[in-house]
């Protein structure tokens, strides 16, 4: 087994803790047929950093603030299908709620309305687009959310499974853990994963009540298994 010190835990929330990738690739490919544009090659560029950033990128001369606000109105309006990923209930319900946040691309009101919609716990601390200036790959979001939980990142480990956020999670200097739910191996191994899991149904805990430190053991098979403890 594999041990990792840390002392916070940072979750990016689409394809880690919540499957959202119907809904999403509903609003992207909507949005992508409406300016002209090929909608797989939009909702692979969308995922997994702010939608303003996308819309920048594709449509330089348009309102972003309007067609910003458009696409998150339609994706908190379509939360058809949007449930917890295996394992994400069991693992956050086992963490201490004061060693872990959620660090999203969502804006904050699409964040509770996808949290709400799969049943999680909701986070003591989470960091959206909203709260910051420059969004996944940049490292801004990762260092705020380990900020928010009175960490260095460096002590952190990152959940992600977009090459945008292992980046962001890598260039703020913590260890990431990449789950295979939206982007291949080769993908999550080029941007740096130092892990790769299936799910968060490879990890639970195992660590004492009253003791700091966490035990989070991967279970699987012919794999990489690891603890985190503080």
């Amino acid at each position: 087994m594999t041990k990792i010190r840390c002392r916070g835990v940072l979750f990016d929330l689409d394809g880690v803790l919540v499957d959202s990738t119907p809904a999403v690739a509903r609003v992207w490919a909507g949005w992508a047929r409406e300016h002209g544009f090929i909608p797989d090659e939009v909702v692979k560029k969308a995922h997994g950093r702010p939608s303003l950033t996308t819309i920048r990128e594709l449509l330089p001369s348009a309102d972003h603030d309007a067609e910003n606000r458009e696409v998150e109105r339609r994706e908190i309006a379509d939360v058809d299908g949007v449930i917890p990923l295996p394992g994400a209930m069991e693992l956050l319900g086992a963490l201490p709620p004061e060693r872990w946040a959620i660090v999203t691309s969502c804006t904050r009101p699409l964040a509770h309305v996808r949290i709400r919609a799969a049943g999680l716990p909701q986070p003591r601390q989470l960091v959206t687009a909203d709260d910051i200036k420059h969004g996944k790959p940049d490292p801004e979001p990762y260092l705020k959310g380990a900020q928010f939980l009175g960490v260095s990142a460096v002590d952190c480990i990152v959940f992600e499974d977009a090459p945008a956020g292992i980046r962001a999670g890598k260039a703020a200097g913590a260890r990431v853990v990449a789950l295979r739910t939206t982007s291949s191996d080769a993908e999550l191994q080029q941007a740096g994963a130092d892990w790769i899991v299936d799910n968060c149904a490879e990890l639970f805990l195992d660590s004492p009540q009253g003791v700091e430190e966490l035990f989070l053991l991967i279970r699987q098979q012919n794999r990489l298994g690891f603890c985190i403890n503080g």
